[in-house]
């Protein structure tokens, strides 16, 4: 597979000069390929040699300024166009491209419940090339005219407004000028709901068999559209670049959304067929705030090299949980980052595999595309709330409004970010950027008082060179109530420290970050931790209970706090917490962390235990019906923790949880696949189930539960399916893969351990990126805590080359074995 370099896009860049691309698509061809002709109209600066990029299932011809190119030319993907002389010229190429099944290039999806077919495209970072030549690079913008031809009953979606012709041919609006990576086309018998806001046309859609679900949030899914776009446009003086706005839910996608211009893609876990929390509502508020962002950043003004990705994730992902939080009826965005999202950057960001927010060594694609990860979204998010905290709200915006103007339709790179946000100051952004944007790893901030004479003060030690700007929590127990803390008073302190910080007296919890303003972990004090291990859930804001369980959590993962005094904390506090995003995010990380991989598996059973305790605690909580999101989140974590078939078995049959609720798909699979862990299931209960629920979720339920079978033939098949097969989709490849590996099967799948690295080097290699990326996170046997599997993971990433999206997702797993075998002291 052809990647490009850096070195190369730049000289292709100073020679070229790309103006238009006219596409035809012919959907119409068969079930694995389609038809792709392109003309691109360019312009040469001097005399020199290039190539444009293709990855076709057959090229059919190649016209450079009407003469034939020689098709023996065509190597690694690319067409060579030597001996171009400086002026105007014309590519013509016609080919035969194939569909996807892995939502890379085209991607093509037959829904199981009602056979009805359905294309999309997917082109980040690099796969324009699997649907039409292209000189993909993001520093080559181009305008876009699209048509495409498509059976009979499908409507085509686009970046721009279309228009049925007739005869199945759809013609797109043309495009402004942008990058190769975000033209979109959505094609099929789409259930689509329109609107319209401040002169736009405003659409969601669908497939057809999620119609009365995507109906049923319609207005919820529009009014968030409508009140994101409104507070954009009160934040940001350019206007909303293109001519309509429309979100495609579709199948199968491997990211959560993607901002391709006027037509943002959403994965359709979002259109929701089962009962969901309001935070899970939340969050898709936040996606859509984020996708819409991109508008702006990223769309209107585009990174000129990937190293510099961050400014596109980093800055959509702030301004989604902050926009979340201005312009919806979500009152705690904040809480849920900090959470998950912040947790995901700083395990990132302690891997060898870490990177600068921005990095400067992406010498070419392959290396780019590794940095969508925690680092470039959630650390740099974190970064960036950090900024607007130091610099101020107004002059971040006015900094934001001059990049704008400077860079619109046209390309940037973060010194010229940087250069916007100096203009608006008289702070020293450069050297901030230096400190936060060009360097790896997690501060550490430790708090320490000295006391003197009944008055306090305050240090604080910083491991790490980031200055920051924290405000540190004063809390003393409340008199009447002794497992209540009440805030005193909250102190801005500057890092690094030039003098103690006076306090006054003593309090009983010393917080640092106390609001999540920055990026860092924080230990507690002897007496601090005393304070929360009794006061936790007395704390009166959410987001400081968020900061407490995350350096809570951190000190699980540094070896520093015993796995079962994390599982402690959680059942004397957990029953009384109020947050949902609190709540599932301790029980996911006592879940999966530390009774499945950091206690060893004798103490196991043990941790089950408490965590069902727990979770019938919150249920007891919730009997009155009062609070149903909460219930769901017990009920949920109850299932993946039973260690006993009988009391879920029960529910299954009786199609209802005793007091609520009534079981839905989500929650039917759910059991059925834990009864197939333990044993309390068979193949003829899978496909009864598959049966009532035929659809696309229903298919992926089914092979997780059926990889889950504790039995060797099913072992053996799910195996097979995953790493010789060649039909899986991603969704159902990384479906059979959460279902194989098991803690309490780890007997049975021992021997799969090796075969693992044996098998899926070449899977990777055979298969592509997005199944390297599943089968090295999902595939991976994390159950396998022991000093062989990490010997064994090793000694692949040594000597077996696998390719680099599989090296990295491999390189951060075996961290993470290595970690959880240091938390259990082996």
């Amino acid at each position: 597979m052809s990647v490009i370099t850096r070195d190369e896009a730049q000289l292709r860049a100073q020679l070229l000069d790309v103006h238009r691309y006219t596409i035809e698509l012919d959907l119409t061809t068969g079930d694995e390929t389609f038809g792709s002709r392109t003309v691109i109209r360019f312009g040469a600066r001097s005399d020199g040699d290039t190539f444009v990029e293709l990855k076709p299932a057959e090229l059919r011809s190649a016209t450079l300024d009407g003469q034939p190119l020689d098709p023996e030319s065509f190597h690694d993907d690319r067409l060579p166009l030597r001996n171009l002389t400086a002026g105007e010229h014309e590519l013509r190429v016609e080919a035969v491209m194939r569909y996807s099944r892995t939502g890379e290039g085209m991607h093509r999806f037959t829904d199981p419940t009602d056979g009805e077919t359905y294309v999309y495209t997917q082109h980040f970072l690099d796969d324009v090339q699997r649907v039409f030549a292209a000189f993909d690079q993001p520093d080559l913008k181009a305008v876009f005219d699209l048509t495409v031809t498509a059976p009979r009953g499908w409507s085509v979606l686009a970046n721009g407004i279309t228009e049925h012709l007739g005869e199945g041919r759809w013609k797109a609006a043309p495009t402004p000028l942008i990058s190769t990576y975000l033209v979109a086309v959505a094609a099929g018998p789409w259930h689509s709901v329109r609107t319209e806001h401040r002169g736009l046309p405003f659409g969601i859609h669908c497939r057809r068999s999620l119609a009365p679900h995507l109906d049923a949030d319609t207005e919820e899914i529009f009014e968030i559209t409508r009140a994101c776009f409104d507070r954009y446009h009160e934040k940001f003086e350019e206007p909303y670049p293109f001519d309509s706005y429309d979100q495609a839910f579709v199948p199968e996608f491997n990211a959560g959304a993607m901002e391709n211009p006027g037509l943002v893609t959403f994965r359709d876990d979002f259109i929701y067929r089962s009962a969901v929390t309001d935070t899970e509502r939340q969050i898709r508020a936040m996606v859509i705030a984020h996708e819409m962002a991109h508008m702006w950043f990223g769309d209107l003004v585009t990174l000129r090299w990937w190293d510099d990705i961050w400014l596109n994730e980093s800055f959509a992902e702030y301004m989604g949980y902050q926009t979340t939080l201005e312009a919806t009826r979500f009152t705690e965005p904040w809480v849920e980052f900090g959470v998950t999202r912040k947790a995901w950057g700083y395990d990132a960001d302690q891997r060898p595999s870490t990177h600068p927010v921005a990095p400067e060594a992406v010498d070419d694609t392959a290396a780019a595309l590794l940095n969508f990860d925690g680092i470039s979204y959630a650390k740099g998010a974190s970064a960036l709330r950090q900024l607007v905290a130091w610099l101020g709200e107004k002059d971040f915006l006015a900094g934001i409004n001059i990049h704008f103007q400077r860079h619109k339709f046209a390309n940037a790179a973060l010194a010229d970010f940087i250069d916007s946000l100096a203009a608006a100051t008289e702070r020293d952004v450069h050297a901030w950027a230096d400190a936060w944007l060009r360097t790896t790893g997690v501060d550490t901030l430790t708090p320490g008082v000295e006391s003197a004479d009944g008055a306090c003060t305050l240090s604080v030690d910083r491991a790490g060179s980031r200055p920051h700007r924290v405000s540190v929590g004063l809390y003393d127990r409340d008199l009447t109530d002794k497992g209540r803390l009440m805030l005193r008073e909250r102190v801005g302190i500057d890092l690094p420290q030039t003098d103690p910080q006076p306090i006054g007296k003593r309090p009983a919890l010393l917080l640092l970050n106390d609001g999540d303003l920055t990026y860092a972990k924080i230990r507690f004090d002897d007496e601090s931790f005393e304070a929360v291990r009794t006061g936790l859930s007395g704390l009166p804001d959410p987001l400081t209970r968020a900061v407490v369980w995350n350096a809570l959590r951190d000190a699980v993962r540094d070896g520093e706090l015993a796995p079962a005094v994390y599982l402690e904390a959680a059942r004397a506090h957990l029953p009384l917490e109020t947050d949902l995003a609190l709540v599932h995010g301790v029980l996911a990380f006592a879940c999966a962390h530390i009774a499945d991989r950091y206690l060893r598996p004798e103490d196991r059973p043990a941790a089950l235990a408490a965590l069902t305790s727990l979770c019938r605690d919150l249920m007891r909580r919730t009997e009155d019906g009062d609070n149903p999101g909460l219930r769901l989140i017990a009920v949920r974590h109850l299932i993946d923790v039973a260690a006993h078939p009988d009391t879920i078995a029960a529910w299954l049959a009786d199609g209802t949880v005793p007091g609520g609720p009534e079981l839905d798909p989500e929650l039917r699979w759910r059991i059925l696949g834990r009864l197939a862990v333990l044993g309390a299931t068979d193949e003829a209960a899978i496909a009864a189930e598959l049966e009532r629920d035929p659809s696309a979720s229903g298919q992926e339920g089914a092979a997780t539960c059926r990889a889950a079978l504790p039995d060797p033939e099913a072992k053996r098949a799910a195996w097979e399916a995953m790493f010789t097969g060649e039909d899986l989709s991603n969704y159902l490849f990384t479906a059979t893969a959460r279902g194989f590996w098991q803690p309490e099967q780890a007997d049975l799948v021992r021997e799969y351990v090796p075969r693992y690295y044996e098998d899926v080097v070449a899977l990777a290699a055979r298969r592509g990126p997005a199944i390297a990326v599943a089968a090295g996170r999902w595939g991976f046997p994390q159950y396998a805590v022991d000093a062989e599997h990490l010997a064994l993971g090793q000694a692949c990433l040594r000597e077996a080359d696998p390719v680099p999206a599989l090296r990295r997702r491999l390189a951060d797993e075996l961290d993470d074995l290595a970690r959880a075998l240091r938390v259990r002291g082996e």
